[in-house]
Order: C-alpha cells, then structure tokens, then sequence
C-alpha cells in the first residue's frame, strides 16, 4: 500500500514564498465555498482557475484552467508551477484563520493511484497546526514540499493565533511523475482497496451532491447500492 502522506524530495526557499504571499495579499480571498465542512475562516485565491480569474476558487477535475493576472506578479510562484513538470488543474493560495478548523472529510478522486497529486506548501505554519490524514498526523514545514491522498478522511486544526497559508497545486500524473514518486517508494501499479466506512460514504454522497454532473450522479448511485447491499 503506498503511504497516506510523503514528503517530496524537494523544498523551496521560505522568504521568497511570503515575498510572493505580500503581492497576494493585496486581493480579496474568497470564503471557501464548502461551508458546511470548516468552522472560523478559511479563505483562498486562484493563481490558476477555471475562469482565470482570482475569486474563482473552485477545484473540480477534467477542466480547463489557466493562469490568473495575478500570477505574472508572483515569480517565486511561477517558478514552482514549472518545476512540476505536469498539466497543472487548480493552484491556489489556502488560508485557514486562526483558531479555525477544516472538518474531516474526503475529496473524492484525489489520490495518486487515480491520475491526480494534490501538493501542498506551507508557506506559514506553526506547530500548533495539526494537519490529519487517515488519521495521521502530518508535520508539514514551511517551505517543504508534501503529496498527501485526501480520497482518505483529513483534517486540519489551527490552534495557534496566526493564519496557516499553503500554496496548494492540483497536477495530473505523468511519466515525468511516475519517475519522482517511484523514487520514493510508491508502487505506480498499485490499486488501491481502500474501504470507506458507511460514514464517510454519506460525507462522500453529501459532497457531491451539491455538485450536480453526470459523473457525480453515477459515483452517488454506485454508493448508495453499496450501502443498500
């Protein structure tokens, strides 16, 4: 079984990401759209989106994104963006408030074993910040570079009295992928038999219902019948 999180094998410079963050922080973050599943604030902005613009903050697959304006403003950030060498869908700035929390929870379809790496790079983090997934927790860093499988319940509790800001890239995998992950340690032909609990079922049913599309309609039907059998 390939790990719930890594660390890549590569981590980026801490003052030039919040040198990037300043420019950032110049436009409005938007809350994020899935209110049932955080409490305080976690807010965001798009460097790549569906729309090209900043506010547009939704992650969906199989899309077309491209880069916002305000990505010709944040080099550092552009930098990293190509050193993955792979389609990129949505690359956003996350924000979660102090004293804030993102309920458990999963996102469908986002494992590596299903063509897609989410990345995340703490950008400001303290230690009073516990990121969990499958019931791990994950000691991210400022500046490291982690892969983490959220199609497994995660969560994440900010306990400090600052914000916690990751830049988040969602890429799809490829040869030039396969190469850095095989490097440390996933078995690429691996598939993955991970059962999800009657819980998270319904957390997953819940989810995808407010976003209506025919995939979706089918992954709920296939998880209803599961639950019913």
């Amino acid at each position: 079984m390939n790990p719930s999180s890594c660390q890549l094998p590569i981590s980026f410079s801490v003052d030039k990401l919040q040198n990037d963050l300043l420019v950032c922080e110049k436009n409005l973050w938007t809350p994020h759209f899935n209110t049932n599943r955080y409490e305080g604030n976690w807010t965001s902005v798009s460097l790549r989106s569906q729309s090209g613009l900043e506010n547009d903050i939704l992650s969906f697959p199989n899309k077309e994104y491209k880069n916002t304006p305000l990505l010709d403003d944040c080099s550092y950030f552009k930098e990293i963006m190509d050193w993955f060498q792979c389609e990129k869908e949505a690359v956003r700035l996350l924000r979660l408030g102090p004293q804030s929390e993102i309920k458990k929870h999963v996102d469908n379809d986002t494992s590596y074993e299903d063509g897609f790496f989410r990345i995340h790079i703490p950008i400001i983090t303290n230690p009073e910040v516990y990121f969990y997934v499958d019931h791990k927790l994950v000691p991210m860093k400022m500046g490291e570079c982690w892969y983490a499988n959220f199609q497994l319940p995660h969560s994440v509790e900010n306990k400090s009295k600052e914000p916690r800001i990751h830049l988040t890239l969602d890429c799809i995998r490829n040869e030039w992928s396969d190469l850095l992950f095989s490097k440390i340690g996933f078995d690429l032909n691996y598939v993955s038999k991970y059962e999800y609990s009657e819980e998270v079922k319904r957390q997953i049913i819940a989810e995808l219902s407010r976003n209506p599309s025919e995939t979706n309609t089918k992954i709920i039907a296939e998880l209803q019948l599961q639950m019913n059998s």
